[in-house]
């Protein structure tokens, strides 16, 4: 069997990222994944914005393979009015991405937040710091700090109990602490929001139920594949991050099933899928190696990075190699895709423990330099060894 082996990348925020392009080489990058994060959401991107970006990463040795993300605007997800303009404006960066040779665009339809943690510095056993998503503060927030209407009923009783318990016991630091996380804006988010604007932005979604906000999703996917597909770009979408409603808002790229409604309504060539590894895992009901094969046309683009799942919801990201999933069933199937493809496609270590000399120094959450070399490289010999395994 001669499987290409992926083409191993790295996410960079840009000239600001703690983390520089020649750290990334050095880690063993071949490409570069990255957006234009200082333009606004909804505002064209630039041919020679796109072509100085581009330059300055192929000068450190590396390519720009893979755009992430090219932000949807809130209100394309939501339909207010003028989305039309701004899914125009969607189009022309296309056509401006296409014009640069980048030719893989993901995005996500997340309304309001993109990935969403209780815990930028969850305490590991060795350590290290993870970052960690708990069910109980979720609910404590909405229930108890945010006071969305009805919020209760989104959650069993048991949590409803242990969500009262621990607002009694936060400080008013720790209240605020915890609310600045999940709703301040994290890297690749597109906004970020005060309570009383959270609370506004949901409530415009009161109405909007899981069926209309992926009819919403088709609308824009049919509105811009034609184009996609003349110019050869594939989109990736992202899945949700964690794959089912929070805060009542809809989420609707959380499960295969949710993926084959999206791509039997839209099956362009250039309607494709993100597989981000970590978002599916944390249902215990999204068999990831059965995903793998079924959507593996459609998969341009793959995060690996592994969770774990606790109890009532709860998880935190653990070791690459070490947590819910078997990642050598995931990447073995991967490469059976590659192969049936004969064409490698882009991944990149997802997040990492933030660990060693990185512990002193300022980092994206999840985007330290060291835990996502560390991953890369554990992911890169299991990768070899699954290659080597197959020549004999």
């Amino acid at each position: 069997m001669n499987a290409p082996l992926m083409e191993h990348t790295m996410r960079w925020f840009g000239p600001a990222d703690p983390v520089s392009l020649s750290d990334l080489r050095q880690a063993g990058c071949a490409g570069v994944v990255t957006a234009l994060h200082h333009i606004p959401n909804g505002v064209v991107w630039q041919q020679a914005d796109i072509e100085a970006r581009k330059r300055e990463i192929e000068a450190a040795g590396m390519r720009w393979n893979v755009v992430e993300s090219l932000p949807v605007h809130e209100d394309i997800k939501s339909q207010q009015s003028g989305f039309e303009q701004l899914i125009e404006n969607y189009k022309e960066s296309l056509r401006n991405l296409a014009a640069c040779d980048v030719r893989v665009v993901t995005y996500n339809f997340m309304p309001l937040l993109d990935w969403t943690r209780t815990d930028l510095g969850y305490a590991m056993p060795d350590g290290g710091k993870a970052l960690r998503f708990d069910m109980i503060q979720v609910a404590a927030y909405d229930i108890h700090i945010l006071q969305r209407p009805d919020a209760a009923a989104d959650y069993s009783e048991i949590v409803q109990q242990l969500a009262a318990e621990k607002v009694a016991a936060m400080s008013d630091d720790d209240k605020i602490a915890l609310e600045k996380t999940i709703v301040a804006g994290l890297p690749g988010s597109e906004v970020s929001f005060s309570t009383e604007a959270f609370l506004e932005a949901i409530m415009a979604y009161h109405d909007i139920g899981p069926e209309q906000y992926k009819a919403n999703l088709i609308y824009f996917l049919q509105a811009i594949c034609p184009l996609a597909d003349e110019l050869g770009i594939k989109l990736v979408v992202h899945p949700d991050d964690p794959p089912f409603a929070i805060y009542g808002l809809p989420r609707v790229v959380s499960t295969a099933q949710d993926l084959r409604d999206i791509f039997s309504a839209v099956p362009n060539p250039s309607n494709g899928l993100c597989f981000c590894a970590g978002s599916f895992s944390i249902r215990a009901d999204n068999n990831l190696t059965e995903m793998v094969r079924e959507f593996g046309e459609r998969i341009h683009f793959i995060h690996l990075r592994n969770t774990q799942r606790e109890e009532y919801g709860s998880f935190h990201e653990s070791q690459h190699l070490n947590g819910s999933i078997d990642m050598y069933d995931v990447v073995n199937a991967i490469m059976d895709v590659s192969e049936a493809r004969n064409e490698s496609i882009a991944m990149r270590p997802d997040h990492g423990h933030q660990i060693l000399d990185d512990l002193k120094k300022r980092a994206n959450p999840g985007y330290s330099a060291i835990g996502r070399l560390k991953g890369l490289a554990e992911l890169r010999g299991l990768e070899l060894g699954i290659y080597r395994a197959r020549q004999h």
